[in-house]
């Protein structure tokens, strides 16, 4: 029996990444559908629960993609919803790459460190890999400071942060360098997940500090988001501090994707969110 993967993306055009990764994942067909959101996609659900027969139902999976995280987590609830008894299938939420990326960025970076009682800023903390690793940081035990560009904005996301994982973040306005530099003083751990192209931190900063401990940037396009940082660092010791590049943690990433694909068509009831995906990212990089 075929393997059908139902690429379910919020933007207005599916993702070929994530459709290759699907491919490369075990699927045997992807039927990709576009602007899908919670009001339109009862029928597709219905569609993939009331066919197959029980045993057969595993061979059937639903994947939420999109660039948007919020609205990929709405649509994620919604179909949990049209699910009852065993007429389900297994489900994975993957937008904007943000479970996946993070996973693997703090799966390597705790794998031989415990972060427990440290300090943990994720710069431009408010996007969808900055969320999903924050949380991730702060299931590990640190305390985790979240920053944006504005407090009011910062201050939402460390509230759904704490709602939908029951971990509590800092939330702290960091527009301009100056801040960060001044935040970064009291922090054992860096994260930065900007956008592309923008420098997060100067390298003196990171540098000069005694303090710091480990960094990861998940910026792979020039300038670094952070200055001093090789996109191809894995556990790479620099100035006394440990670095992670985003390539140096994309190869996990990529793996993982492909491995939460394969895992989808064991049953027909996993349910794959972030703390799902970290768990098997940290399962991954045991050896």
């Amino acid at each position: 029996m075929k393997k059908l993967l139902f690429q379910l993306d919020t933007d207005e055009q599916p993702s070929s990444f994530d459709t290759v990764v699907a491919y490369d994942g075990g699927a045997d067909h992807v039927v990709s559908y576009a602007s899908i959101c919670p009001e339109n996609v009862k029928p597709i659900i219905e569609g993939t629960i009331f066919t197959r027969s029980p045993k057969e139902k595993k061979n059937t999976a639903l994947f939420v993609g999109g660039s948007n995280l919020e609205a990929g987590q709405s649509l994620f609830h919604a179909i949990q919803k049209q699910f009852f008894s065993n007429f389900r299938v297994s489900l994975m939420l993957d937008s904007n790459g943000a479970n996946t990326t993070a996973a693997a960025c703090i799966a390597l970076l705790t794998k031989n460190h415990t972060i427990t009682g440290m300090n943990a800023v994720v710069f431009a903390g408010t996007g969808p890999v900055g969320q999903r690793a924050a949380v991730m940081l702060a299931k590990e035990g640190a305390n985790v400071t979240i920053t944006g560009r504005q407090l009011d904005k910062t201050q939402k996301v460390a509230d759904a942060i704490e709602s939908h994982f029951s971990v509590k973040v800092t939330p702290l306005a960091a527009p301009e360098l100056i801040d960060r530099k001044k935040i970064a003083e009291n922090m054992d751990i860096i994260i930065a997940t900007g956008a592309a192209g923008i420098q997060i931190l100067d390298a003196k900063t990171w540098q000069d500090s005694s303090r710091i401990k480990l960094l990861a940037d998940a910026n792979a396009t020039p300038p670094s988001g952070i200055e001093g940082i090789e996109v191809m660092d894995r556990a790479v010791d620099r100035f006394g501090k440990i670095s992670f590049g985003a390539i140096g943690f994309g190869t996990l990433k990529l793996a993982l994707h492909r491995k939460c694909i394969e895992k989808l068509f064991e049953s027909n009831s996993l349910v794959l969110d972030a703390n799902e995906i970290y768990a098997l990212a940290k399962d991954m990089v045991k050896d």
